[in-house]
């Protein structure tokens, strides 16, 4: 796992755990990635000091980050899309990211029907939409890829 210090386009700062670099970018990429204060997804890294321990004095002190307490129905909610998301993993097709391209041909009657997941860049869902197909970002919660 790596930590990001990361900064919307409005200059909120703030931090999130990704198992790699490749998944932050993707995650980045999909607008998966958003500022918790603005909503904003123009996220980009930030620069970091690798933290080494030093003996000799106290630890320097982080600058306060945006963080949140979920409640109860934030914790039910989060629940909720686990279970949605293990169900449509579990019962569904994983076509990576030949997504758009089979999701078009069950459309269009080329191929038979049947339940996929897989990804898609911005661009294609939003052709995907247009095109008057039903397609459904699917949730990813931050322990998602741990």
């Amino acid at each position: 796992m790596i930590k990001y210090s990361l900064a919307c386009e409005s200059g909120h700062e703030f931090e999130s755990w990704f198992p790699s670099s490749d998944a932050f970018e993707t995650q980045r990429k999909r607008g998966f990635v958003s500022c918790p204060v603005c909503q904003s997804t123009k996220v980009e890294k930030q620069i970091m000091a690798p933290s080494v321990a030093r003996k000799d004095r106290a630890a320097p002190q982080a600058p306060n980050r945006p963080m949140a307490v979920l409640s109860e129905q934030e914790v039910e909610l989060r629940k909720m899309l686990r279970a949605l998301r293990d169900h449509v993993e579990k019962h569904a097709e994983n076509v990576g990211d030949r997504f758009a391209e089979e999701a078009r041909s069950m459309h269009l009657g080329e191929i038979e029907h049947r339940s996929i997941y897989g990804q898609a860049s911005p661009t294609e869902a939003r052709e995907l939409i247009e095109e008057g197909i039903e397609i459904l970002p699917l949730p990813m919660l931050p322990d998602s890829q741990n």
